[in-house]
């Protein structure tokens, strides 16, 4: 039965009374601990939540809630312990077993006392005012967003991965509304000015996972394979939506037929529908039934890179993943929220092959990992896959490129020791045993081990449950022209002993063809007796097949043929793996970046492949404004952009010419270049085979004012006169005034971030940062890095999982002085002890690219 939402004043009043209380002895401690979530699992079963809320059009307007609460409890030996931290006097009054509770409100919880429970069947009647920290409103629509322990931000719950219940959701929506949940709508009637709507209740999920999303939505209908699928969203462009609509419905379809046939077992989940929201906090969402998507990263406009279109791909196939892998099958605790997130990146590079079976997807593999796991593995602030969690408040700090980049390349080497047919079994067998419940990363490797005899415990102790990456090193001995020894070794940089058991593909390079040759790195050395008598190659690339992790370290001869012959390379693979291995060369500090970039430079307009191009063009603007001096930059400009606007005319393909174009606009300096940049955005030069949507026009408005074009107010306010979608146009009138060329106005800016309420949409909040600390406005903005720096706490405690590491990737992402480098390192030498060891982590790994730029730039100072 569906309850009412009619807050009594009874309630109300018995609320007021709970704002007095105090609880005596031993309370909960905020967030949840994990002490607190395994007594809760040991006791709690059969869980069932009907929830209802009544959504108003006001976004300021408070949201009333009811809920009822059934479960079995073990016994009634202790207090039960609920979890609601809606913000400052909480409203709420709870019935336990139809009498009401004499409860208290501690610390974000509600407790439960031992008396007003029974041993058995339970219920709680409860009425509330919703919290809105995780609900994400906007002036005509709301969605949830309760990952990883965000939902009793809003209502009453056992908000842990482990205690799965059933929901039942009854909302009251304006009549222009649209709306969607997990379950399926079986009901919907006038009410008001507005209607009533009820889902079925669902399967058994996780708070995380229990989602809406309700607004002014356009709804999308698509059948495939006998499955309807629907699309919501709020896109004004109806040329974009039809040119989207049915890749996306494609995409989505194939995902799931890959998935049933690989698991062996049907989608779980009934209804699938998804949601497009405008500048959402991640690529994805994969609530069951419901996914949220960001609608930038799925509406791709008629430009779109080859790289779009595949992250487009993998994402749905990663939402689509994670109703087997997280949605069915769930973590025991956080500590393993990374093994949800592996399968969802791993079976994505397999599922996203079939549809794009035009591209190198060994390649396509590398690109998306490796350099995005360096990134963090190569630095102090290292974290291992899998950690341990104390408290579900810090559960966002796990998230990140090493679970998300590095645990499907180490999935991938699993796969490989143990075998694709007996992988895959094994991974039916967990899905079977442990649907619909939870599991953890052991349960997995038991039964993975049982089906291999690799020695699976120590492999995973190396890979999942260490920081780092190995160093491999190349030893080469040639006489009389050819190879007398060839070995590789690997040593642990963090001086734990630690060894890697891990596959290579070496790469020897010959004149007339390369060769290949397996190697398997299991110990301190290998040799590679193959190799002995082959003529002396140009060079040895341990991670020439594209499967080595670690830091590459080359013999001198392999580094000096590719800093100047690294084009000549035939095989793309190769190429590729060329290129990450040789930009990790520069910043171990051994090429030089110039000759980095002049070696770019050559490479681009002879790369035939468009990823390689893709990666190489990121390289190229990270070493231009991150390792030139501004006078290097200066001088270099010209040829730079002589070569871009070059590869904008010639490029074979409408993605690789925005790929260049992109470039060439992040990059430009030059008077002219400026000039060229500033008529294309006012439309008065146009580029053939290019078309440019409004967020592109958005885009160029942004570069050209940092640039402080003569007439760069015209330009903000013109673009945002000119700017039609209103999400869009919110997004451009926030991000305003960190381009403000008076330092006052953008000071202004940073202050206003203080407020949380200014921070609710965080994409908006990084995308002024960003420009606030471009390099070109560095030295005006490196007094924003201490105040950033205090800030990181309380961006952790009110923000979503990812914001903490973002909001110092754009704090940082400007800077390369000595003075900026030391204000990071004060930060960190003063740190208190109690300070979370994973924020800290977070500022060492945003700065390592800052540290080793003032290394190379400033040679000898700090």
């Amino acid at each position: 039965m569906k309850l009412p939402l009619i807050v009594t004043a009874a309630f109300a009043g018995a609320a007021a009374l709970l704002h007095a209380q105090h609880a005596p002895g031993a309370d909960p401690q905020p967030g949840i601990a994990e002490t607190l979530a395994t007594a809760r699992a040991a006791r709690i079963a059969d869980l069932r939540y009907e929830l209802a809320f009544d959504l108003p059009s006001d976004a300021a307007a408070p949201i009333a809630g009811r809920e009822t609460i059934r479960f079995t409890l073990a016994d009634r030996a202790a207090d039960v312990v609920l979890d609601f931290d809606p913000g400052p006097q909480p409203s709420v009054h709870l019935r336990a077993n139809g009498r009401d509770s004499g409860i208290r409100l501690v610390n974000g919880h509600i407790v439960v006392p031992a008396a007003d429970l029974v041993s058995g069947a339970n219920t709680f009647e409860i009425a509330f005012t919703a919290g809105n920290a995780s609900l994400n409103r906007n002036p005509d629509f709301l969605y949830t967003l309760f990952v990883p322990a965000r939902a009793h931000l809003a209502f009453p719950c056992f908000d842990q991965p482990n205690l799965k219940g059933r929901y039942a959701l009854t909302l009251t929506l304006p009549g222009d509304w649209q709306v969607v949940a997990n379950g399926a709508e079986i009901g919907r009637r006038p009410h008001g000015e507005g209607y009533l709507v009820t889902f079925a209740e669902t399967h058994p999920l996780p708070t995380y996972l229990f989602a809406f999303a309700a607004g002014k939505f356009s709804v999308e209908m698509a059948r495939r394979d006998g499955r309807t699928f629907r699309m919501f969203h709020r896109e004004t462009d109806a040329a974009k939506v039809a040119r989207n609509k049915d890749a996306i419905f494609d995409l989505h379809a194939k995902a799931l037929t890959w998935l049933e046939d690989y698991t062996g077992m049907p989608y779980p989940w009934g209804k699938f529908d998804f949601v497009l929201i405008p500048s959402f906090q991640f690529g994805g969402m994969e609530h069951a039934g419901a996914i949220l998507y960001n609608a930038s990263g799925l509406m791709l406009d008629e430009s779109a890179t080859v790289n779009q279109q595949m992250n487009r791909a993998s994402t749905i196939a990663h939402e689509t993943t994670h109703m087997w892998f997280g949605d069915l099958v769930t973590m025991q605790w956080f500590n393993d929220v990374w093994t949800k997130e592996v399968f969802a990146n791993f079976m994505a590079a397999k599922i996203v092959n079939p549809s794009f079976p035009q591209f190198n997807h060994a390649l396509r593999f590398l690109l998306a990992h490796y350099p995005a796991a360096y990134e963090v593995d190569r630095t102090a602030g290292a974290n291992a896959i899998r950690q341990p969690l104390a408290n579900l408040d810090e559960a966002g700090t796990l998230y990140g490129a090493i679970i998300y980049e590095k645990a499907p390349i180490v999935m991938r080497n699993l796969e490989t020791l143990v075998g694709a047919d007996a992988f895959r079994d094994g991974l039916r067998e967990y899905l079977r045993r442990y649907q619909f419940a939870n599991a953890t990363w052991p349960d997995l490797i038991g039964i993975l081990a049982t089906r291999t005899t690799e020695k699976l415990a120590a492999w995973s102790h190396a890979w999942v449950e260490e920081p780092g990456r190995p160093t491999i090193t190349t030893q080469l001995t040639v006489a009389n022209g050819r190879i007398a020894r060839l070995s590789f070794a690997q040593s642990d940089p963090r001086k734990r002993g630690l060894l890697w058991n891990q596959q290579l593909t070496v790469t020897l390079g010959y004149p007339s063809g390369d060769r290949t040759l397996p190697v398997r790195l299991s110990g301190t050395r290998v040799d590679v007796p193959d190799a002995v008598g082959l003529d002396a190659p140009r060079y040895v690339l341990p991670n020439g097949g594209g499967i080595a992790y670690g830091q590459i370290e080359l013999d001198d001869r392999s580094r000096a043929w590719l800093v100047s012959h690294l084009p000549d390379i035939g095989d793309p693979l190769t190429r590729g793996s060329a290129w990450v291995t040789l930009w990790d060369e520069l910043l171990r500090g051994v090429v030089a970046p110039r000759a980095f970039v002049d070696l770019a430079l050559t490479a681009l307009p002879a790369e035939a492949d468009e990823l390689n191009a893709q990666q190489v063009l990121a390289y190229t603007r990270d070493a231009y404004w991150h390792f030139l001096t501004a006078d290097a930059r200066q001088a270099l400009a010209p040829s730079l952009e002589s070569m871009l606007r070059a590869q904008i005319a010639a490029a074979r393909s409408t993605s690789l010419k925005s790929s260049f174009f992109r470039t060439y606009r992040d990059t430009t300096l030059t008077s002219d270049g400026v000039a060229w940049l500033e008529r294309v955005w006012r439309k008065e030069v146009s580029i053939p085979g290019l078309t440019f949507a409004e967020v592109d026009e958005i885009d160029m408005a942004l570069q050209l004012a940092v640039r402080d074009v003569p007439d760069w107010r015209h330009v903000l306010d013109a673009q945002l006169q000119q700017t039609k979608n209103p999400d869009r146009k919110a997004r451009f009138a926030f991000v305003m005034p960190a381009l403000d060329a008076d330092p006052a106005v953008r000071a202004r800016f940073f202050e206003s971030l203080h407020d949380v309420k200014n921070r609710a949409h965080e994409p908006w909040v990084l995308e002024g940062l960003t420009f606030l600390h471009h390099p070109l406005r560095a030295s005006a903005s490196e007094r924003f890095i201490a105040p950033s720096l205090a800030m990181l706490r309380d961006i952790q405690r009110t923000g979503d999982i990812f914001f903490p590491k973002r909001w110092m990737d754009a704090t940082l992402s400007g800077h390369t002085s000595p003075a900026a480098a030391r204000t990071v390192r004060a930060f960190l030498a003063a740190l208190p002890a109690d300070y979370p060891p994973r924020l800290r982590m977070t500022v060492e790994s945003s700065a390592d690219e800052l540290f080793r730029a003032s290394r190379i730039l400033s040679p000898g100072r700090r």
